[in-house]
């Protein structure tokens, strides 16, 4: 998609590629995400540097940085992008028409907090529906590659070259799940650091990136965290903390879903927050897909942080 903005002819792709460097702050993944080479990501960002008059990030040998010039065309350029790439995917989907069945993989209860947007996509489509399919972090890109799935609702990162990754739809903190027979059970909260002192499940083979962004094997002060019995689904986790084997964090909304008499949620006051995005493979990108993520970003990144129960 080539798009003259101005009469110097910046492109769509320049934009993009701009606004994906913003966020990765890496000249690879960047390339890797879009698809293109680390040359054409540079000679993207030159040209850009060329037209302002000024560096849009800082780079060094082992950095890339936005400079305030950055930052601002960053916060500039994300609303009108946005804006055009809606509109065009609007028009694609009233040229090809879209009709059909969204196959959506979700963790556990994740579908039932998606009913906005499911609600939305099938007024907006009447002759679309959405259908939802349970996966498990222990495997957790088998059902793209393997085309059960159109799409998943995954927790970020996800840095697969043959994945696209869409808009952000819900965010939320985070918890531990800890003992209820436990000291911890009684604390008004804990820190990562604290996880220095416990005993977490073994992972699954995951990518390293993925798990550690919500399992890492050091604590922020560099110490390692232990882990115990190996654990492959989300109920075999609550299972092993019940039974004092071990703790685990998780994501906020289990507090709202799954109760049980031997756990207890503590708040992970200084975890990061996790943030909930479309992902789906690119070589089986459609209308269909577009019209849905689409009204994902209409319908805007929710909350799911509430008080715990």
């Amino acid at each position: 998609m080539r798009l003259s903005i101005r009469g110097d002819g910046l492109e769509l792709r320049d934009i993009e590629i701009f606004l994906v460097l913003a966020e990765e702050l890496h000249f690879g993944r960047t390339a890797e995400r879009l698809h293109v080479s680390q040359a054409r990501v540079s000679q993207a960002i030159k040209k850009q540097e060329r037209r302002i008059g000024g560096a849009l990030f800082e780079r060094t040998s082992r950095s890339v940085v936005l400079t305030p010039l950055g930052s601002g065309l960053r916060a500039d350029l994300r609303q009108a992008y946005d804006l055009i790439t809606d509109g065009l995917a609007r028009a694609t989907a009233a040229a090809r028409g879209v009709s059909g069945t969204v196959r959506l993989g979700v963790m556990g209860a994740l579908g039932h907090e998606l009913r906005p947007v499911i609600k939305e996509f099938t007024t907006r489509h009447p002759h679309c529906d959405v259908v939802l399919t349970e996966f498990h972090f222990s495997d957790p890109f088998a059902l793209l590659r393997s085309g059960r799935v159109d799409a998943q609702l995954m927790w970020l990162p996800v840095r697969e070259p043959d994945l696209t990754v869409g808009p952000c739809v819900l965010t939320e903190g985070r918890v531990l799940a800890v003992p209820a027979a436990s000291d911890w059970a009684g604390r008004e909260s804990m820190s990562m650091e604290d996880l220095g002192d416990c005993v977490t499940f073994e992972r699954p083979p995951v990518p390293d990136y993925w798990g550690d962004a919500m399992l890492p094997r050091h604590t922020p002060l560099g110490r390692p965290i232990p882990s115990g019995p190996a654990a492959r689904t989300f109920h075999e986790i609550l299972a092993l903390v019940a039974a004092g084997r071990i703790v685990s964090p998780l994501n906020q909304h289990v507090t709202r879903y799954y109760t049980h008499p031997g756990i207890s949620y503590v708040p992970l006051h200084d975890a990061p927050r996790t943030e909930w995005a479309l992902v789906w493979c690119t070589a089986r990108d459609s209308p269909r897909l577009h019209a849905f993520a689409e009204t994902a970003r209409g319908v805007g990144v929710r909350p799911l942080d509430g008080p715990l129960p």
